[in-house]
């Protein structure tokens, strides 16, 4: 009986014990020139000095929805507002998840007056292109359409974040990824808004062998895994601290 117990207790422990030694161990830590955004945030710099609401909207397509993760709190929206809590930690933040699994921009787009203008978001994070890329669609459409969306939130007085592409097996695949990226980096300098490079940051973390690809991209290729989400979603808080740091060192009288 005794000895039943101890087994009883042993497997329990390694039960427990499994998951945790389980996890990759990646090192999520960029340079801050890769987490750089380029533009700054005026009104998520309002939100912090009032110590308002911070309201962000994340729209997208599977990577903004969460397509991989184990459950929808390791989402990169989910993580995000725990990553802004622990910078900002007497603010209120609300990071609301608008992604859709298998949408276009155009798609997207359509969904701005009910996901995006309904909610009143101080800023909108919004992830273009990956599906325009995987299946071979019309790069000039992103163009357009995407466009046209930043001057609706600029209008409405919304900040605006970019994210390209990730860097994942399947988009390397196709021939065109190269210019998606370019094309996100070209509207964002020319309309003067935020650029998460999402590609450039998941290169640099397998290049420099900070993590592997696996630990980052799941088993279909495509979509992020916990701790992909996670180093997106850590990588991107940062950006947006360091925004809201660089507004307010400008601003007279702070």
């Amino acid at each position: 009986m005794i000895l039943r117990k101890l087994l009883s207790a042993a497997a329990l422990l390694l039960a427990i014990a499994a998951p945790a030694a389980a996890q990759p161990r990646v090192d999520c830590a960029p340079p801050a020139e890769a987490a750089a955004l380029s533009a700054p945030l005026p009104h998520v710099t309002d939100a912090v000095a009032q110590g308002a609401r911070l309201r962000i909207v994340a729209i997208g397509s599977s990577s903004t929805a969460g397509a991989g993760a184990s459950v929808p709190e390791r989402s990169y929206p989910a993580r995000l507002a725990h990553h802004l809590k622990t910078l900002f930690p007497r603010l209120p933040v609300e990071v609301l998840n608008k992604g859709v699994n298998g949408e276009t921009t155009a798609q997207m787009l359509a969904r701005f007056s009910d996901d995006v203008f309904a909610l009143a978001p101080d800023l909108v994070i919004w992830q273009a292109g990956a599906n325009t890329v995987l299946r071979d669609g019309s790069y000039e459409g992103v163009d357009r359409e995407v466009r046209e969306g930043v001057e609706m939130l600029r209008e409405a007085g919304i900040d605006v974040i970019l994210m390209d592409t990730q860097y994942a097996p399947a988009v390397l695949a196709r021939p065109r990824h190269d210019e998606m990226t370019m094309r996100l980096q070209r509207i964002a300098m020319e309309e003067r808004i935020g650029l998460f490079r999402r590609f450039g940051l998941m290169r640099w973390l397998v290049e420099t062998r900070r993590a592997g690809m696996a630990d980052l991209i799941g088993p279909d290729g495509i979509h992020h895994t916990d701790a992909g989400y996670d180093c997106v979603a850590r990588a991107l808080a940062q950006g947006i601290e360091g925004a809201v740091r660089v507004v307010s060192a400008v601003r007279p009288g702070r």
